[in-house]
């Protein structure tokens, strides 16, 4: 008929690739409100041979007990949106406050049930393992959060063992303020921080400050670690798959 053609297919040939030659895998569960983590890894990771997968979860702008307590309800559900064919090494709950007020055993209890098999971590974890690792036991902690999620964090690593020498916050409960604190504001309330008492090291909370930056910096002004909960978690989930992490960055967690 006029105005038709017979379409011609061919059908091409493809290898698919075996299960075993894959990369290691991660999946990084990602708050809603998060604007710097995805960043920051993909920074960090660039020169390694990794695929690294993220969902993302309902999170409130603010940062309350109220909004992270709420988030125990939908991480399995973000989790079953990671694709049903990956075979993940890690999945990382990228949250240190929420970790703290849900409590640690049950993030790594979701993450398992919603991906069994899988190696769970989360912020306040690896912080402490982290740590651990580094032979500290005294710390400096500074957050953006306001005083009682400040709180619980303080709370989380004593149960862990660890003596807080100091506490310092940005008192800021807006997610989107805490994204665009400058780095170099975050660089010189870590060197306060640190200076300004014995602690052997400073942690800083929160995945969604830029810190990606100032980590080197801080530590060389300082003469002791400086760990951020993105390179902390990095740093752990990167372990647990059996990953180096030797020049990824310059940070004495991951080997400098």
């Amino acid at each position: 008929m006029e105005g038709k053609h017979l379409l011609m297919v061919a059908s091409a040939p493809y290898i698919v690739e075996d299960e075993g030659a894959c990369l290691p895998t991660l999946g990084l569960v990602v708050l809603q409100a998060e604007e710097t983590i995805e960043d920051e890894f993909r920074h960090y990771l660039r020169d390694r041979s990794v695929i690294l997968h993220h969902t993302r979860i309902p999170s409130g702008e603010a940062v309350t007990r109220e909004t992270l307590s709420a988030m125990e309800t939908d991480l399995a559900a973000a989790i079953g949106l990671f694709p049903i064919g990956g075979n993940f090494d890690v999945i990382g709950y990228a949250c240190t406050s929420a970790s703290s007020v849900i409590g640690e055993d049950r993030v790594a209890s979701l993450i398992t049930s919603a991906r069994p098999g899988v190696q769970p971590t989360n912020p306040a974890t690896a912080a402490k393992t982290g740590l651990r690792a580094l032979g500290v036991r005294r710390i400096a902690v500074l957050t953006p959060y306001n005083i009682a999620v400040t709180g619980d964090i303080v709370k989380m690593f004593e149960a862990g063992g660890f003596d807080i020498s100091s506490v310092t916050t940005f008192n800021e409960e807006v997610e989107a303020n805490v994204a665009r604190i400058t780095p170099q504001s975050i660089l010189e309330a870590a060197v306060a921080a640190g200076e300004g008492s014995e602690a052997e090291a400073v942690f800083i909370s929160c995945t969604n400050l830029r810190c990606a930056g100032v980590i080197a910096a801080a530590e060389e002004r300082l003469g002791k670690p400086v760990l951020s909960s993105n390179l902390a978690l990095l740093w752990h989930m990167l372990t647990l798959a059996g990953i180096e992490t030797r020049g990824i960055a310059e940070s004495r967690l991951l080997g400098f």
